[in-house]
């Protein structure tokens, strides 16, 4: 074992462990088991990995200006590329087991930003031939920590973990719109009863139901592909509150521009690094984007679901068998991919409340609660990423319609007297369907017996191409 010491006393820690005395602190005060998010792990690396960059850029120019006449104690180069390995380990998702602070936590992310700090610190001293834990040779606040605020740090890794993870739901968006669209073609004359209120209303066709869908996600992907605007503004440089104290101006000039380099996003510097630091609303109206396109999830697969289920006596439309659903009844299959989808987008809800109420929470300059707010942030992207994956591969591309011809049900279900209405009236369409009701007949049957429309114009009416038409014309009539 090894002691570490801060100004509150020692602790002993592992010989072999990258994390130290203020890690320890943070697990012990939160003991909570809930994982941080390896994402965000990997963007503070990424951010820190800018800022040994621009501290390496600020003492070339220093020299360059002044050469050995300013006065500023800078680190020697050997220890600027060993800190700079020791975050890009990290940004890679290198020593994920070190970081050992939960996500629930108190501190603004002061024990996160600490927490990889002590391991980028030991990676650096264990390249340079030194022991783990020697920070007389490197620091893990004087060196690792330069010119760096937690508060600065922590939100702009936030920032960038989100904006990758935003890349990658619109992807799986697409997705899922390129197997909509494949149904939606494949069943454009495919006619079924449409229902409100879980009651037969109109006839219609799956190629309807599915553009519907098809629309709702295209509004999903347009709204998420609009996010990383929304974010994209950090407040990198601006320390403690945003003021940028005890922090060279090149530095707060210079790390934007690094990170945005290094990241290939497109990040800008905040013109109020004040305002960035202390209100965290952008974060309410992403997640709020995040909430919608977990509604319109919840619909399609709620939907689907219905319509396959044994509720229905003659399916038409039926999704893949993807696993045994019960351990007693035999031959039984759930829907769990739709249970699975409904179960995240609840989860999402509700990480949408706890948002905004946090975001609420901030106080003056500065929210203590950007840990628990952006964990839950990045739990509904990788969901909705994770429900996108699902939705595709196991749900959409798996379904199956019946190839009975769906017309014969569509003319024996009593909804199909509403086409009759703009030419026989309401009164008479229902003597129509309360007919069809009470002899299980179908429309022709049913005309056959009460005369309520010549025979010639019922046929016309009946076709699937007039059935499906937008609205009726005069010359129709």
């Amino acid at each position: 074992m090894r002691k570490e010491y801060d100004f509150i006393g020692t602790v002993d820690i592992p010989n072999d462990a990258l994390y130290g005395i203020h890690s320890v602190r943070a697990q012990d005060n939160f003991p909570d088991n809930t994982c941080f998010h390896k994402e965000w792990y990997q963007a503070v690396g990424t951010v820190k990995e800018a800022c040994y960059v621009s501290y390496k850029n600020f003492k070339i120019a220093t020299q360059s200006k002044f050469g050995d006449a300013h006065k500023h104690p800078f680190m020697n180069d050997a220890t600027i590329d060993a800190l700079i390995k020791g975050a890009k380990d990290v940004a890679l998702g290198k020593h994920y087991n070190n970081f050992i602070v939960p996500a629930m936590q108190g501190g603004a992310g002061t024990s996160i930003n600490l927490n990889i700090n002590e391991i980028i610190t030991n990676v650096a001293l264990g390249s340079l031939g030194y022991k783990i834990g020697d920070y007389s040779q490197i620091d893990p606040i004087e060196s690792a920590n330069i010119f760096q605020s937690t508060n600065d740090i922590i939100p702009t890794a936030l920032k960038v973990a989100s904006m990758q993870l935003l890349n990658d739901l619109d992807k799986c968006i697409d997705g899922s719109l390129r197997c909509l669209e494949k149904i939606e073609s494949a069943t454009r004359n495919r006619l079924r009863i449409a229902y409100t209120q879980m009651q037969a209303a109109v006839p219609s066709s799956y190629n309807k139901l599915f553009s519907a869908y098809n629309n709702a996600l295209s509004r999903d992907w347009w709204r998420v592909s609009k996010c990383n605007e929304r974010i994209k503004e950090v407040n990198l440089g601006g320390g403690a509150i945003g003021t940028g104290m005890s922090i060279p101006s090149y530095f707060i000039i210079e790390a934007t521009k690094q990170l945005q380099r290094i990241t290939g996003l497109p990040l800008t510097r905040s013109e109020n690094l004040m305002d960035t630091t202390s209100n965290l609303d952008v974060y309410v109206e992403v997640h709020a984007t995040l909430k919608s396109h977990a509604v319109n999830l919840e619909k399609m697969v709620a939907d689907l679901r219905l319509l396959s289920s044994d509720l229905f006596i003659d399916q038409e439309l039926t999704i893949a068998q993807k696993q045994v659903g019960s351990s007693i009844m035999p031959g039984k299959i759930n829907p769990v991919i739709s249970e699975f989808v409904i179960s995240a987008a609840h989860k999402i809800y509700a990480n949408d409340l706890l948002i905004s109420n946090l975001c609420g929470q901030g106080c003056l300059e500065l929210n203590a609660y950007i840990p628990t707010i952006g964990h839950a942030l990045i739990d509904s992207l990788k969901l909705l990423i994770a429900c996108n994956k699902t939705i595709t591969q196991n749900l959409l591309k798996d379904i199956q319609f019946k190839k009975n011809d769906t017309i014969e049900t569509v003319l024996k279900n009593p909804s199909i007297t509403t086409a009759l209405s703009p030419y026989i009236g309401y009164h008479k369409a229902a003597e129509l369907a309360q007919y069809m009701k009470t002899k299980n007949t179908s429309i022709l049957d049913a005309n056959k017996v009460l005369k309520a429309i010549s025979d010639s114009k019922l046929n016309e009416i009946l076709q699937p191409a007039f059935l499906l038409k937008l609205g009726y014309r005069i010359d129709d009539l």
